[in-house]
């Protein structure tokens, strides 16, 4: 209802579990998921990662629960974003909005516990492991840049101004960073740069 309202958004479905989620996403191949993590059957984790693995949409995860484990299994699932259900209407549209913008959101409760991990953790198969570990040899040195500005958590235009370039350069700067890490969002490509060094 809140979304509804908006203006500049438009519900086209929804679902009271985690495989209806996938199936509808599959159907009406929304620009958005905006995902809980506890629903009977398929749970959200899982429900996020085959709507990301399969390319569907972004997801949003809105939850009550910020527990450690669903928060960082929603995030290395591919999770664009992270919210409580606790959030301001208004935080919970501006999220909307920037997840649709290709910036990630991380609820503010939690970004301390976020920030730790990606400090701290590796960040699962296929990531660079330790400090200084080594990069996809095609990355440009703009690209390096890109994934080093992305490991500080910033956002599209912010990434633009650092650089001075367009918003929409930014953009396809970030996809071939995402295509060549061969991962499915920003939050796993800022995993992969401050493991690497770069952050």
């Amino acid at each position: 209802m809140l979304l509804a309202t908006a203006g500049d958004i438009e519900v086209v479905g929804e679902a009271a579990d985690g495989a209806t989620a996938v199936a509808n996403a599959r159907a009406l191949r929304p620009d958005i998921v905006l995902m809980d993590v506890r629903m009977p059957g398929t749970d959200g984790v899982t429900a996020t990662r085959q709507v990301v693995d399969e390319g569907l949409a972004d997801v949003l995860v809105l939850t009550t629960f910020d527990l450690d484990e669903y928060v960082f299994g929603a995030l290395r699932a591919g999770a664009a974003g992270f919210l409580l259900k606790t959030a301001e209407a208004d935080a919970l549209v501006d999220a909307v909005r920037h997840v649709a913008a290709g910036d990630g959101v991380v609820a503010p409760e939690v970004t301390r516990r976020v920030l730790a991990e990606l400090a701290g953790t590796p960040a699962g198969p296929g990531h660079a492991t330790s400090p200084g570990a080594p990069l996809p040899a095609d990355l440009t040195p703009r690209e390096r840049d890109v994934l080093a500005a992305l490991g500080q958590g910033l956002s599209n235009a912010d990434i633009a101004r650092r650089l001075v370039i367009s918003e929409a350069t930014t953009k396809t700067h970030v996809s071939r960073v995402l295509a060549k890490l061969e991962v499915t969002s920003r939050v796993q490509a800022a995993i992969v740069a401050r493991e690497a060094g770069l952050a």
